[in-house]
């Protein structure tokens, strides 16, 4: 584990405390922590890839219900993929 991906992690946790409840329901809030979760003690990309695929779903799901900007939620799945241990693309 990499300080970048704690420091991701921590991103992810406050962005939960600071709009968790007016942005996101319930169970959205569950899947990302969760997400963050899984991200944060995979030690392979192998291990990341089904969850990196999953978190990419729920941002377009965010951006698709009008509660969240593309811009907002595109910062939200990088924080949470960087939690992984997979390297960024593009």
């Amino acid at each position: 584990m990499t300080s970048e991906r704690t420091q991701a992690y921590g991103r992810v946790v406050r962005t939960l405390d600071d709009v968790g409840a007016t942005k996101l329901h319930k169970d959205e809030q569950i899947a990302i922590r969760e997400f963050a979760d899984t991200l944060i003690f995979a030690s392979t990309p192998e291990e990341a890839r089904e969850t990196v695929l999953e978190v990419d779903a729920l941002g377009e799901r965010l951006v698709a219900s009008g509660r969240w900007t593309e811009e907002r939620a595109a910062e939200l799945v990088r924080d949470i993929v960087a939690c992984g241990p997979l390297a960024p693309v593009g």
